[in-house]
């Protein structure tokens, strides 16, 4: 079928090419005319008044002639000569003759595609420039891509989990929320921004983390879906963080007896509703903070109304364990950890929810070394003995 339609091509071309070189021999025959009688032709063009009518009937010319040396500019008409217009004419003739025996032969066709075949194979050989292999055979690179992620279409979110772990997600990047709805007893405890293609990540205050897909959360209608019907967590513990998964980011986790450590947040994704075990926490004590590692130093406070500043470098990073002691307590518990930048000072919310910042040269006072016990909290700060929200 293939050298079939070769044969198609091959004729096809020849006839069009013919029908050309034709055209172009009658116009040369024309021109010779014109430059056998050029002072003629000068006189019929200038002075006659349908000097196309007169060139036909006074030199038995064809329209196609006619018209082709009415086109040509005296400039090009003066330069014409006999020698080159009949060497044209042979050439194109000889031509001609090729073509009329190609179309009139079978065998002349089928030489003719073998050529071009041969030629074809010679041009593209392993031998050429054109036919040489210019790239090289390597390892395919190693793509990362979330499939799962990739068929969910990217829609804004609001993700609302309740204190009673009741778990909704709202259409949209919800602001005003007083007008939720929650069963008899309950209330809103944290409601997240996100995308329908992040990862929802909730500490527990066993230590474990929990991971769930914003796009399988229950719709905003109703009150949602207990969270615990998702995830495997013991009656007797709770959530202590919900957030957006970030990749990129490190996360400071701490226990109520005063110890954390900093992990890569790629590393508490859980693949299974059982969680990912990172936190090591005592019999007595619990999971209390996970906050973003977002500066190099490191603020805590306890239940004591205790605070102290530390450089960040002093903790270490690791993926799991018991970690460090933050701070030391005689007695109550850590409540809260802030890592900020020394140059932005230590922000947090006052008891109206307004934003106060304290200068690094007013925090001198609380700055020490970690595992020291710190100094009594600085006037103003939060009867909560809280910074504030760590996610934003």
């Amino acid at each position: 079928q293939w050298l079939e339609h070769r044969i198609e091509v091959l004729v096809r071309r020849s006839q069009y090419r013919l029908k050309k070189i034709e055209h172009r021999l009658e116009v040369l025959d024309g021109y010779l005319i014109a430059y056998l009688n050029i002072d003629e032709v000068i006189r019929i063009v200038r002075f006659e008044d349908d000097p196309k009518a007169k060139l036909i009937e006074r030199f038995k010319l064809s329209e196609v002639q006619a018209d082709a040396i009415l086109n040509l500019r005296l400039k090009a008409l003066s330069k014409l000569e006999e020698v080159e217009i009949k060497a044209e004419h042979d050439r194109l003739s000889k031509e001609r003759r090729g073509l009329k025996e190609l179309l009139k032969s079978d065998d002349l066709q089928w030489e003719r595609i073998s050529e071009e075949v041969r030629a074809t194979r010679e041009r593209y050989s392993k031998k050429t420039a054109l036919g040489r292999r210019r790239t090289t055979f390597a390892d395919a690179p190693e793509i990362d891509v979330d499939l799962d992620a990739a068929l969910v279409e990217k829609e804004p979110i609001t993700i609302i989990l309740s204190d009673k772990g009741w778990v909704r997600a709202l259409k949209g990047h919800q602001d005003d929320l007083s007008r939720l709805d929650f069963k008899q007893g309950d209330s809103l405890r944290y409601a997240v921004k996100a995308q329908t293609t992040d990862k929802l990540i909730l500490f527990a205050t066993n230590g474990r983390f929990f991971t769930l897909e914003a796009n399988q959360l229950p719709g905003g209608r109703g009150h949602g879906e207990p969270v615990r019907l998702m995830v495997d967590l013991e009656q007797n513990q709770d959530f202590a963080a919900c957030f957006v998964h970030d990749p990129e980011r490190r996360l400071l986790v701490a226990s109520t007896g005063g110890y954390g450590f900093v992990v890569p947040e790629s590393e508490v994704v859980a693949s299974t509703r059982k969680g990912k075990q990172v936190l090591n926490v005592a019999a007595d004590e619990e999971a209390r903070v996970c906050v973003p590692v977002d500066g190099d130093h490191v603020a805590t406070v306890g239940e004591n109304r205790k605070m102290l500043v530390f450089p960040l470098s002093e903790v270490n990073e690791m993926t799991r364990g018991k970690g460090t002691i933050l701070q030391r307590f005689k007695d109550g518990a850590l409540i809260d950890v802030r890592v900020f930048h020394k140059k932005e000072g230590l922000t947090w919310l006052d008891a109206a929810g307004r934003t106060f910042t304290l200068g690094w040269s007013d925090l001198r006072e609380w700055v020490g070394a970690r595992a020291q016990a710190g100094k009594t909290v600085p006037k103003g700060f939060p009867r909560s003995n809280k910074f504030g929200p760590a996610f934003r």
